[in-house]
């Protein structure tokens, strides 16, 4: 896996200073505890994989809104990594506060697998904290949160701290092997890229009939999370961003120029505010174009597939068993595929174990801000620019979030009529 290290940042100096010493290597039979927040199927995905990756790595603590999933989770994970799992009963935590308790709770890994909403704020404690983190993309959901984040891998870097990103396409050995055959010149140069996510819905949005009475707007929406942009960032941003990532990747995580889109919400749906499908045009220097489209619509022809266009041939993936490249040169991945999920945690914990830390902050940042880009392009009707998409003051994640809080929900976007903050 290649290793990105983050830039420095002179405002950043005074949040290190007389930081504590973090792991500088640990030597094989000490254990590596794990902490995981968010409990769901990712979650519980994340944290196994994570107990795999290092024989002695075991999970402390974890938290997550109700005990009940915590609770499945751990039956879970038991089943998966028996005696590995050692959360005794005051290091299960639960509440919107329980990402704190889990950092504190002498953990030196914390696996991030909330709703991306919450995932700046996360982030930042657990760096403040010096822990080495996992953390599921996206990274965040509004332009401010990825600001946030960014300045937070930088933290990471100075402290010399792992941070490893979900976008788990960057730690499978086929698309790394058939990106690497692309930038030794396999098609020539790129010219446009085309990328399609067409899926089912992920988590519908239930009826308003069936809201419990006295339920808060705010465990109501978090509950339901993927249909509220504050919390997930939209279909694009949460789920397509695979797609963007590999975009993004294949122009060496070089920013666009600009972008124009189109989306909406076609199936109509009680409450929530995202969008349904997206089409977006990404303007790169030289001309070049990246257009990646996404829909989640029962019924209908689904793919996730990426056409990739040169000079010299065109390289395709996800329409066939394998990737392949046809043009001068000829090319099929032949090899075993890897585990990738799996993969991200070998690196982390191997990174840990050498000392050597790990940093996807710059690109993980990169990609999320993409899709975002594509997002604002859409939901506004204008056609935006990367330093438009980067500099947004719109803060979709609200300040002091409490559980019986009131929350109401934003109307969906109207482009033409919906304005760019």
């Amino acid at each position: 896996m290649d290793v990105t290290q983050v830039g420095r940042r002179g405002f950043m100096g005074a949040a290190v200073a007389g930081a504590p010493a973090i792991l500088k290597g640990l030597q094989a039979g000490k254990a590596i505890k794990v902490g995981l927040v968010g409990c769901g199927g990712r979650g519980t995905g994340a944290a196994a994989q994570a107990l795999k990756a290092d024989d002695y790595a075991e999970l402390v603590a974890m938290a997550d809104i109700d005990m009940e999933r915590v609770d499945a989770s751990m039956a879970r994970l038991q089943k998966a990594a028996g005696a590995k799992v050692k959360v005794e009963s005051d290091k299960k935590y639960v509440g919107l506060d329980g990402f704190r308790k889990v950092i504190d709770a002498g953990v030196d890994v914390v696996l991030l697998a909330t709703p991306p909403g919450f995932r700046p704020e996360h982030l930042r404690y657990a760096v403040e904290q010096s822990k080495h983190v996992f953390c599921e993309k996206p990274v965040a959901t509004d332009a401010p949160g990825v600001r946030s984040v960014l300045e937070t891998s930088e933290l990471a870097a100075k402290k010399n701290l792992s941070l490893v990103a979900g976008f788990c396409w960057r730690y499978s050995n086929y698309i790394k092997e058939t990106f690497d055959q692309i930038k030794n010149g396999a098609i020539g140069d790129i010219v446009a890229y085309y990328a399609t996510y067409y899926t089912g819905p992920v988590k519908p949005m239930p009826p308003a009939s069936t809201r419990p009475a006295g339920i808060s707007d705010v465990e109501w929406q978090i509950r339901n999370w993927y249909n509220f942009c504050w919390i997930c960032g939209d279909s694009l941003v949460e789920q397509a961003v695979h797609s963007v990532d590999k975009v993004a990747w294949a122009f060496n995580d070089e920013p666009p120029v600009s972008c124009v889109a189109t989306g909406g919400r076609q199936i109509p749906a009680e409450g929530g505010d995202i969008y349904d499908h997206f089409s977006v045009n990404y303007l790169y220097s030289g001309d070049r174009r990246a257009f990646v489209s996404n829909r989640q619509t029962v019924g209908c022809y689904n793919e996730n597939a990426d056409y990739i266009m040169g000079t010299k041939g065109i390289c395709t993936i996800g329409r066939g068993p394998t990737p392949r490249i046809a043009g001068a040169t000829n090319w099929t991945f032949s090899g075993q595929r890897n585990d990738m999920y799996q993969a991200e945690h070998d690196a982390l914990f191997a990174a840990i174990r050498r000392g050597q830390p790990i940093n996807d902050g710059k690109w993980m940042t990169t990609s999320t801000m993409l899709a975002m880009m594509g997002r604002m392009a859409a939901y506004t009707g204008q056609q935006i620019t990367w330093e438009q998409a980067l500099n947004s003051q719109e803060k979709l994640v609200p300040d002091n979030l409490e559980w019986n809080g009131s929350l109401p929900a934003r109307p969906v976007p109207l482009p033409g009529i919906t304005k760019f903050v």
